[in-house]
């Protein structure tokens, strides 16, 4: 058996003044996986991606990669937000470059990582563009462009095609599943929308507040491309719908 390429080990995550959010989270991602996170606000996802990002502490249990607990940010996990976090001073090219020269690669060998995923993500006409300059999709292009210049194993994706418009949402999710095809990146994924888990993950993990906690895990083995309107695809639909509305009802009761 090899191991895993992350684990969150009976993680929690207690706030001050006793705030609970999120109880003993067991999780385990395998290299070149792309799993889902879904569940209502508060239910604790972005906690959990926190600190499998090294952004946040544990307050019991622990999360492992490749073998080492995590402790802090590194270059192997990428993080990707909605609201893109491109710095705005930087072109395009600069953004991307910016991760391998802040790790000290030469500025020839940096140039050369940014121009390859530059096009990559078909950004070459935009290469010496601001962040301002750009559109939504544009900008998100580079924020999972910097991630992979920055030789991540694993991205971590806190629903970072939530404010965009449905056209562009949807290419996008073609793009980022040609990209992890393509370089065999691990990905987790954070999302309110049961349609957008189905179709990109390998597996979906059902989460549920009150404290955040794992409820539930489905693998999805439906061939790619995925049709949305298919009826194997409605029966997954319905049956992570049913996993959520059943745990938030005995919540509520």
């Amino acid at each position: 058996m090899t191991e895993p390429l992350l684990r969150a080990i009976n993680t929690g995550k207690i706030y001050p003044g006793g705030i609970e959010a999120l109880r003993n989270a067991n999780l385990t991602i395998e290299k070149g996986e792309f799993v889902c996170l879904i569940g209502a606000s508060g239910c604790g996802k972005s906690t959990l991606l926190r600190m499998i990002a090294g952004f946040e502490t544990p307050t019991s249990g622990q999360i492992v990669m490749r073998g080492r607990e995590v402790s802090g940010p590194g270059p192997d996990r990428g993080m990707v937000f909605q609201d893109y976090g491109l710095f705005p001073w930087l072109t395009v090219r600069g953004n991307i470059a910016f991760g391998p020269i802040a790790r000290g690669k030469p500025k020839a060998e940096a140039a050369e990582t940014a121009a390859r995923f530059v096009s990559m993500m078909g950004l070459d006409r935009f290469a010496d563009s601001y962040p301002h300059q750009l559109s939504g999709g544009m900008k998100q292009r580079v924020a999972i462009g910097r991630v992979l210049a920055n030789d991540a194993h694993l991205a971590l994706m806190d629903e970072p095609f939530g404010a965009l418009d449905a056209m562009t949402r949807e290419r996008l999710q073609e793009e980022l599943l040609t990209i992890w095809r393509a370089t065999g990146l691990s990905v987790v994924f954070v999302t309110h929308s049961l349609e957008e888990a189905i179709l990109l993950a390998d597996r979906v993990v059902v989460m549920s507040p009150g404290p955040g906690r794992i409820v539930a895990e489905e693998r999805i083995s439906l061939e790619r491309p995925r049709d949305v309107s298919s009826p194997a695809f409605n029966d997954i639909r319905r049956h992570l719908a049913s996993l959520l509305h059943t745990d938030h009802e005995k919540e509520a009761a």
